[in-house]
């Protein structure tokens, strides 16, 4: 069911080793570019009754307005399942803590006496947050998207959910819920691209956003694309993937779960074993056989998944050549289920999430670990974070120099102007003096 990459014997080069040769889906968010702009566009210059239309023609659902009623938010809420609601709101406590953390404070550095240079740290004003529909029901993508915003200072926030005809019209009562929970009154029945344009033009009912964060299927991160730059995003999210780093001490039931715990998102989700231990592999392989007798969405999914190009079980001669797999894999999710698995954790440079050991799996992270679940896919771990505070905030310098210390560096000012053939720029300092320069010192 799941293919094997082995490379064992294949001297890696200096510069790591080749992504191409390691499982990867496809995913052309470029192709999608021209379905989602004429829809973007549309949504553009005609607002509201776009959005009406688009859930008619993809979401199966005849609506009359777009935004959720406040009503139906405090329902949501009174009959969500006390079981549930606890662990929601556990797992925003988690979340606070963690997020809280995260918050920057204003750092002034004095460069010279009168010269001082201050980054100060202020909250995006307002953003769109995505949580999206379809397959399965994410509340737990509320919690993510809204606590980080919130712990930020945000203070303008709006969610967007694909229209369920199950719901009539509405998104899944237990992401309304969610938003209840978490103070977020303003709420759109809303998905994919459409959303995004919604977010980033502003419609009747809904004022344009300054970001929209939050993952979705290749339309939203395609209309993510085409509207970045008018809007600030968060990434361009794909499918979800795990890799795992085993030695010879991992439990195969454990690994076999977790693959098959992303492998039920999609069937494009990415489940990959990073492995010395030929007898781990194929103890795994077994496990897999075994627990999807027992397992929900096989065929549909989880299947799919792991016999798609995007999984695989990839042998290497040892830990060390392990890491540079997945140091180039870069996976969003990674676990360690090795033998001092801190230790090699430690060494991992790329990774959108990093699970150590037997007892941290993947879910945990998804739902109540305290860190974040929307991270970057598709090896974009190698340069971009998931989602924090520090997302929502923007750093401005602060320039405040006295005349005094402005004298003092004039001279270099001017000639650095002057190198550039920019004597404007110099002539700005100049002219403070009445034109007579000190020389720098």
């Amino acid at each position: 069911m799941i293919s094997r990459i082995d490379l064992r014997g294949t001297a890696f080069p200096e510069g790591g080793i080749d992504r191409d040769l390691l499982p990867r889906a496809e995913l052309d968010v470029e192709a999608a570019l021209e379905k989602v702009r004429p829809i973007c566009d549309d949504v553009r210059h005609r607002g509201t009754a776009a959005l009406i239309d688009y859930a008619h023609r993809f979401d199966g659902v005849a609506i009359e307005r777009v935004r959720v009623p406040a009503e139906a938010l405090e329902r949501a809420l009174t009959e969500l399942d006390p079981a549930v609601r606890a662990a929601l709101e556990e797992s925003v406590r988690r979340a606070r803590l963690v997020h809280r953390d995260q918050r920057r404070t204003d750092h002034t550095t004095q460069v010279v006496p009168g010269g001082t240079v201050t980054e100060r740290w202020v909250p995006v004003e307002r953003v769109g947050l995505y949580v999206p529909g379809g397959r399965s029901v994410y509340p737990s993508s509320v919690v993510m998207n809204v606590v980080p915003a919130q712990e930020a200072g945000v203070g303008s926030m709006a969610v967007a959910s694909p229209p369920q005809a199950e719901f009539g019209g509405l998104p899944h009562p237990t992401i309304l819920a969610a938003c209840a929970l978490l103070g977020v009154d303003e709420v759109y029945a809303a998905g994919g691209a459409q959303a995004v344009a919604m977010f980033a033009y502003g419609t009747e009912d809904c004022r344009p956003v300054a970001m929209v964060t939050g993952p979705g299927n290749i339309f939203v991160a395609a209309a993510k694309r085409l509207l970045k730059g008018r809007i600030g995003i968060d990434a361009e999210a794909g499918p979800t993937e795990i890799a795992i780093l085993a030695d010879a001490t991992a439990d195969p039931v454990h690994v076999a779960a977790d693959l098959i715990s992303q492998a039920e998102h999609d069937p494009l989700a990415a489940s990959v074993l990073v492995t010395d231990s030929e007898e781990l592999a194929a103890a795994v392989e077994k496990e897999l056989d075994v627990q999807l007798g027992a397992t929900k969405h096989v065929e549909d999914r989880i299947r799919p998944a792991l016999s798609g190009r995007q999984s695989g079980i990839v042998l290497v001669d040892g830990i060390e050549q392990g890491l540079a797999v997945v140091d180039a894999y870069a996976a969003e999710h990674l676990e360690i289920q090795t033998e001092d698995a801190a230790a090699v954790a430690a060494r991992v440079r790329n990774a959108g999430a990093i699970f150590v050991g037997a007892f941290a799996p993947v879910s945990l992270g998804d739902y109540a670990a305290g860190s974040n679940h929307v991270l970057p896919t598709g090896g974009c771990a190698c340069h971009s974070s998931g989602l924090s505070v520090q997302s929502f905030l923007r750093g401005i310098h602060v320039v405040d120099y006295s005349r005094e210390a402005l004298a003092e560096i004039a001279g270099h000012v001017v000639t650095l102007a002057e190198a550039e053939d920019l004597p404007a720029h110099g002539a700005a300092v100049k002219a403070r003096f009445d034109w007579k320069v000190p020389p720098s010192k």
